[in-house]
């Protein structure tokens, strides 16, 4: 209850940005059309993101004459999440990798790079695949996805920041300083808001993937060793659409200085303790419905 009381703030810390970057721009008209057009982000969000990101991803859906083990180890967590079964994509990179998409676990999708099938033991990728299904049980994707398209959305709002906010007769900033600083700062804040969404949904999802998987420790040996393998391996993809990193099991994007900052996810190594606390003392059956 407390994550969901969470997310449904940082969703609320969002859309009052948009709004405030919309002031900036064009007075109260300008939030009002800012406002509108975080509706239509959110409708486009809901019913075509999982289709947006195969897409960005060049995945292909795969069945149980294609990929007959895999999509059988997708069925039988599925059964044991009592979740629908979802659509099975593989996607053809070296980096290992995975992540959930859709609108609701009616319409949900998973998707792994042959990278990670062929990095880790099937016990390993079990752990990794009941974690994405966590994700569609708890409906993250939608979250995260709804989250993403608005951060990027205020963004593009807050380039227009320094040309239409405050101008005098002659076309001038009558404020240049508050025009760069809402350019600057609202696309910053947008990024923490919804990478703190990301953040405590990991955890979640990994607490519930451990039950479901009935395995922590594998899910921990998943994490470790998806963390040692990425290293040098870019996932092309997420470097030329960012803003899909943090739908990921582990953070795509290459480092830098900020990488702390700017990551998408927890610290593998606190997930790993977590996982192995867990293990310890035995994980709780997994919630029904």
């Amino acid at each position: 209850m407390f994550n969901w009381m969470k997310t449904a703030i940082l969703m609320a810390g969002i859309t009052a940005l948009f709004g405030g970057v919309g002031a900036a721009i064009g007075g109260e008209s300008g939030m009002l059309l800012a406002l509108a057009f975080a509706v239509l982000s959110n409708v486009f969000a809901y019913w075509f993101s999982d289709r947006m990101v195969l897409k960005m991803y060049n995945a292909r859906e795969v069945d149980e004459t294609s990929a007959p083990q895999f999509y059988r180890m997708v069925r039988e967590l599925a059964e044991r999440a009592q979740l629908p079964m979802p659509r099975v994509y593989l996607i053809d990179e070296a980096a290992p990798n995975a992540f959930a998409t859709g609108r609701n676990p009616e319409h949900a999708a998973v998707a792994a790079t042959t990278g990670i099938l062929a990095a880790l033991s099937a016990r390993e990728l079990r752990g990794v695949m009941a974690h994405e299904l966590a994700h569609v049980k708890h409906r993250d994707i939608l979250i995260s996805t709804v989250s993403a398209t608005m951060a990027g959305a205020i963004s593009a709002l807050a380039n227009f920041a320094m040309f239409f906010s405050g101008r005098d007769g002659e076309g001038r900033p009558t404020n240049p300083i508050a025009s760069i600083a809402v350019a600057m700062l609202a696309p910053f804040a947008a990024m923490l808001i919804q990478m703190a969404i990301s953040r405590a949904r990991e955890f979640e999802a990994d607490r519930l993937g451990a039950q479901i998987a009935d395995d922590p420790q594998a899910l921990a040996s998943a994490l470790d060793k998806i963390h040692r393998y990425a290293q040098g391996l870019p996932l092309e993809a997420a470097e030329r659409h960012p803003e899909t990193a943090q739908m990921m099991i582990m953070n795509p994007l290459s480092g830098g200085g900020l990488r702390g900052l700017f990551s998408t996810h927890p610290s593998t190594e606190e997930r790993v303790a977590r996982l192995m606390d867990m293990a310890s003392t035995g994980p709780r059956p997994a919630a029904r419905g």
